[in-house]
């Protein structure tokens, strides 16, 4: 790869060309109703193993989020950060309320003064003075309220708490909103090789902003593994509706596997593993990429850190993947 590090927009700021997504490190946690919403239990050891052997490995970019276990992935990552804090770049996200005694999401909160408590209580789990990338973390926000919202940003921006802000959402309108102003320098949305985004690509470009992927490899459908029925508190064995590929929870959709059995020669070109190879589509898909697969171990941590020395796919490869999906 050309190299091995991106750029985050207009913000200068650089990072590794791989984050790593800590979703899946704050464990187990549930809606009002029970479901899940995270990937099963996490052991905070190995965890904090992981991030060492990532930062290793030349990953700087963390990305988490308020709600992710309820403050534990935030606790979890600014403890593996420790004294290397000022070495990264730590994302995390707001909106989301939550009960931390009951490890429960109890619903959304989209006011400016919310924005305030969620940052100064993110900071504290942290463990730091500054976030780096603020990501409003309510995909349907009303716009007149991100509007709002945008500006406290920038009032936080200006107060040194944060470096820059963003949006995480799959509409290209909301997101081009957000980036009226200055310090935006983001958006976070769903991009992987089954699911591609061109609008939100092409919004990026036009407006000088890095392309945050969550979901890169499509919540494990794209690591080639086969997982039978998810566990009771993992979300994917009680899908929400906005969790495709995962059916009625018993399993990965039979249809969602074909298309990934397709593409596993193209995919594992090179000696990549087909989580490699997913990552290698989007670097390959836009110089604006930031992939932030999730990880639970060190082996893990190890496979998608290997992504970053195999580089992007070529451009014969992207068309390729166009050609077998019928794009």
């Amino acid at each position: 790869m050309e190299t091995t590090t991106r750029t985050l927009g207009r913000s200068g700021i650089e990072v590794s060309a791989l984050g790593f997504g800590c979703w899946a490190i704050g464990g187990e946690w549930q809606d009002t109703e029970g479901r899940p919403l995270g990937w099963g239990k996490v052991d905070d050891d190995e965890s904090v193993r992981a991030v060492h052997r990532a930062l290793d490995l030349g990953v700087t970019f963390f990305d988490t989020a308020d709600t992710y276990g309820t403050g534990r992935s935030e606790q979890v990552l600014g403890r593996a950060l420790g004294k290397r804090r000022d070495d990264v770049v730590v994302a995390t996200k707001w909106g989301n309320v939550f009960d931390e005694r009951t490890r429960t999401r109890t619903g959304g909160d989209d006011s400016p003064a919310h924005a305030r408590r969620a940052l100064t209580a993110s900071l504290r789990r942290l463990g730091t003075d500054h976030i780096d990338l603020y990501q409003l973390h309510l995909p349907d926000a009303d716009p007149a309220r991100a509007t709002e919202l945008r500006d406290v940003c920038e009032e936080f921006v200006a107060q040194g708490l944060i470096r820059g802000y963003a949006w995480s959402t799959d509409d290209p309108a909301r997101a081009a909103l957000f980036a009226e102003g200055p310090h935006c320098t983001a958006v976070q949305h769903r991009l992987n090789v089954l699911q591609d985004a061109p609008e939100l690509l092409t919004l990026c470009e036009e407006l000088d902003l890095a392309s945050i992927n969550r979901s890169p490899l499509a919540m494990g459908l794209l690591t080639g593994k086969r997982h039978g029925t998810p566990p009771a508190g993992d979300i994917r064995s009680r899908p929400p509706a906005w969790l495709p590929g995962f059916g009625d929870g018993s399993g990965a959709d039979p249809q969602w596997l074909a298309r990934v059995d397709a593409l596993r020669d193209v995919l594992t070109s090179d000696g990549r593993t087909p989580a490699q190879g997913a990552l290698a589509w989007l670097w390959a898909r836009s110089p604006r990429t930031v992939p932030i697969p999730g990880f639970r171990s060190v082996a893990q941590a190890e496979e998608n850190a290997g992504a970053l020395a195999k580089g992007p796919l070529t451009a014969g490869q992207l068309d390729e993947v166009d050609r077998i999906l019928g794009r």
